[in-house]
């Protein structure tokens, strides 16, 4: 028997390393996994993952879609539903353990992926007319 915690962390790991073989951008999702948490935690977990699914790139979607599996949902589309129509009490366990996922994929970005904390989006380089 494993903990939540090792079970995400499991999850996390696996779904971590199997970016490699993937044709994302690993930086880019490391980034975002980085900096998903303090969004939640700002806006909220349906303002942050909207925001996050908005923005369109694939990076995104697939950590949403991670997520949503390492939560135990079979995909975003269920997770998304959950976010949007539960009542309080399960928004709130919903964020609580989003976070607590959140947590291995954030410390799995930056041991796997190489990803620091000073790393900023593509996308605010390039609002901010900086080129790569």
């Amino acid at each position: 028997m494993q903990t939540r915690d090792q079970r995400y962390a499991r999850h996390a790991y696996e779904r971590i390393t199997a970016l490699r073989e993937a044709k994302l951008d690993h930086k880019r999702y490391g980034v975002l996994a980085l900096k998903l948490p303090a969004l939640i935690r700002t806006a909220g977990l349906a303002q942050a993952t909207a925001f996050v699914e908005a923005r369109g790139k694939a990076e995104g979607k697939q950590l949403l879609k991670d997520l949503a599996e390492t939560l135990g949902f079979r995909e975003w589309n269920a997770f998304g539903r959950e976010i949007r129509e539960s009542n309080v009490m399960t928004y709130l366990s919903l964020t609580r353990r989003t976070l607590a996922a959140l947590v291995w994929y954030k410390r799995f970005a930056q041991s796997v992926l190489n990803v620091s904390g000073t790393e900023g989006f593509d996308d605010e380089r390039e609002d901010a007319g900086e080129s790569a």
